[in-house]
């Protein structure tokens, strides 16, 4: 048996080659439980993300893996830096900030800030994304030192308060 790149099983049935999508259909998950809607965010594939949700895919739809279980779409859009797919879930109602499952409980925002984007960083905490008010917070796993990306969250939570009292609105509150 072979895997095409395009995730497909090739197997050998007497002369020919059949093909075999990896994806089970009566899950319609792979082997680490991720939906066509987690593939797509993951891609950045905004256009077909647009469609599945259309069609009646959960935006938190949460995968079951043994890496990283409890992964939703957003967590994976966060983690490869996709604002416009980030903008689509969450305009589907994507919770900002879901949790994977097990001890880490990595929320979209330490995807992105483990991964060094800054902008999916600024996206998410613009949005609302919940960040404790001291950095050391043990509520909020994974320690910073696991994460130094979210230094980074900190910075634009603080320009963005700054930003707020400066034209006069209410500040930004980080609580949910």
């Amino acid at each position: 048996m072979l895997i095409t790149p395009q995730g497909e099983q090739l197997v050998l049935s007497g002369r020919r080659l059949s093909r075999k999508r990896s994806l089970r259909s009566t899950l319609d998950t792979d082997d680490r439980g991720w939906t066509p809607l987690h593939i797509n965010a993951r891609k950045g594939n905004v256009k077909e993300v647009k469609r599945l949700l259309n069609e009646g895919m959960d935006a938190n739809v949460a995968a079951w893996g043994t890496k990283l279980n409890g992964v939703t779409p957003l967590h994976l859009a966060a983690e490869g830096g996709h604002l416009k797919v980030m903008d689509v879930l969450l305009e589907r109602g994507a919770n900002i900030d879901a949790r994977t499952k097990g001890p880490c409980r990595w929320t979209p925002l330490h995807l992105a800030a483990k991964e060094r984007n800054r902008e999916a960083v600024k996206f998410l905490v613009e949005n609302g994304a919940f960040l404790p008010p001291d950095i050391n917070d043990s509520r909020f796993n994974p320690p910073v030192h696991y994460c130094p990306g979210l230094e980074w969250a900190y910075e634009e939570l603080k320009r963005l308060e700054e930003g707020l009292s400066s034209s006069g609105e209410t500040s930004y509150s980080s609580e949910n």
